[in-house]
């Protein structure tokens, strides 16, 4: 991966990471912002060791400022809305066999 993927991945995990802090919008949308200018700040490095540090950095300021209950979207994997409406399986919508008395 290189460098400019890393740092694209760490930058959505740092907005879903702050989303998890904060749900309303309103308030998340001001981390974001910060978040942006600290990308932003350090766009023009171009020095691969620097670069590779401030990857390491970033993750590891990731790891500590986890979630210990993330927000999921009800309807995504883990939600509570995941799979409550499952389509009915094909062999459960036959009538079943007549009675014999």
């Amino acid at each position: 991966m290189s460098s400019r993927q890393a740092a694209l991945s760490l930058y959505r995990r740092s907005l879903k990471l702050a989303l998890d802090w904060a749900v309303q919008r309103h308030l998340w949308r001001g981390q974001a912002i910060y978040i942006r200018s600290l990308f932003e700040a350090n766009k023009n490095i171009t020095d691969p060791r620097q670069q590779r540090a401030l990857l390491k950095e970033t993750e590891k300021l990731l790891d500590t400022w986890k979630h210990p209950d993330p927000y999921i979207h009800p309807t995504a994997p883990g939600g509570s809305k995941y799979e409550r409406n499952l389509p009915v399986h094909p062999a459960a919508r036959e009538p079943p066999p007549p009675l014999k008395y």
